[in-house]
């Protein structure tokens, strides 16, 4: 297995943040548009909320975290 290099990062971190925003479209889906959830009652509210919650987990923090490697990388460029 190789290092993980700042592109394969880079890649990973978007990967995250595509993964955490269909999750979020997926839980506005469910609570919204889904029957199956409306007449599950609270347990549809329940995983339709899961679901937004963890696509927030995954998509929020690696935005800030990837934000700061491309002006970390942008500042290495311009010190060169």
């Amino acid at each position: 297995m190789g290092e993980l290099t700042d592109a394969k990062l880079i890649r990973l971190l978007k990967t995250c943040i595509f993964i955490g925003l269909c999750l979020i479209a997926l839980g506005i889906y469910l609570h919204n548009f889904s029957d199956t959830m409306e007449a599950m009652g609270v347990t549809g509210i329940i995983i339709s909320a899961v679901c937004v919650a963890f696509g927030m987990v995954l998509s929020l923090p690696t935005k800030m975290y990837l934000t700061f490697i491309l002006v970390k990388r942008e500042a290495d460029r311009q010190d060169d």
